[in-house]
């Protein structure tokens, strides 16, 4: 086996690790946001695992790189991924949206260590990541901002104030990846408000723009080499993913955005996973 093939066999069992987290520690909570969780595993565990450079022993590093979860009701995503990296222990996710935790339905950056900004507001997110790409840029610094977006969170207008900006400001130090999941609280986001023609719209805000499959692990990490290399422009990667990947009875499936799965299909998913 060669040292690719080990490394990329590595990060999908660790992607698996994150989305049976994700699936106990909502079944154990009793609510919180599966379907959108499971389809950015992949990418948060490419990041987390491989790509960023980040100290868990000392989280406020002033050169590490810097991830953003703009679609913050993916919290448990996000927990997951910071406690397998050593963050906080494994345990402590089995607290999440319980009264006195620091997991709290949306991330607290006051409160979590490895959180970068409390988000849950959807749309604001990229303009968090833009400002801390700017001090980057004016403190001399080479980290580079990570930022998640959803599919129907770019929607909000902020967004694509945030793209304008990241354009003007060509700031080639922030990298966005889009779950384009296709789906949304209310429906398809194609009925409840079309995206497309969604890389012309990044590519006319003056955006480098990547399209992958945002559960090959393999396009996810050279997509983000390709990113680290584009200089005067800020990048996209466009992932299509499954909402609720790899859980056969919430794959494709909008009612899984924002319910929790009772214990009988708790076990079902851990099967699947």
């Amino acid at each position: 086996m060669s040292e690719q093939t080990e490394k990329l066999a590595k990060l999908r069992e660790q992607a698996r690790q994150i989305r049976r987290h994700i699936v106990s520690m909502l079944g154990e909570a009793g609510s919180g946001h599966p379907g959108g969780s499971l389809s950015a595993a992949d990418i948060v565990t490419a990041l987390y695992f491989d790509v960023m450079r980040i100290n868990p022993q000392n989280p406020d590093w002033p050169e590490r790189d810097r991830f953003v979860l703009s679609k913050g009701h993916a919290a448990p995503l996000l927990y997951a991924a910071l406690a397998e990296r050593g963050y906080f222990p494994v345990e402590n996710l089995r607290t999440l949206r319980r009264l006195g935790s620091p997991l709290q339905g949306h991330p607290d950056m006051r409160k979590v260590p490895g959180v970068e900004m409390s988000t849950g507001s959807l749309g604001q997110g990229l303009s968090a990541a833009n400002g801390m790409a700017i001090a980057g840029k004016l403190d001399g610094k080479d980290y580079r901002v990570f930022v998640l977006l959803g599919d129907g969170e770019i929607e909000e207008g902020q967004v694509w104030e945030a793209a304008m900006a990241a354009a003007h400001y060509k700031l080639d130090n922030v990298t966005a990846f889009l779950d384009y999941n296709g789906l949304q609280i209310d429906g398809p986001i194609d009925v409840v408000m079309s995206a497309e023609p969604l890389a012309d719209k990044w590519r006319a805000f003056g955006w480098d723009v990547q399209e992958i499959d945002g559960h090959d692990m393999e396009q996810i990490l050279s997509a983000i080499a390709r990113a680290r290399e584009t200089q005067g422009k800020p990048g996209i990667i466009i992932a299509r993913t499954v909402k609720g990947k790899g859980v056969s009875f919430m794959e494709n499936e909008v009612s899984w955005h924002g319910s929790a799965p009772k214990p009988e299909q708790v076990e079902k998913a851990l099967a699947d996973l």
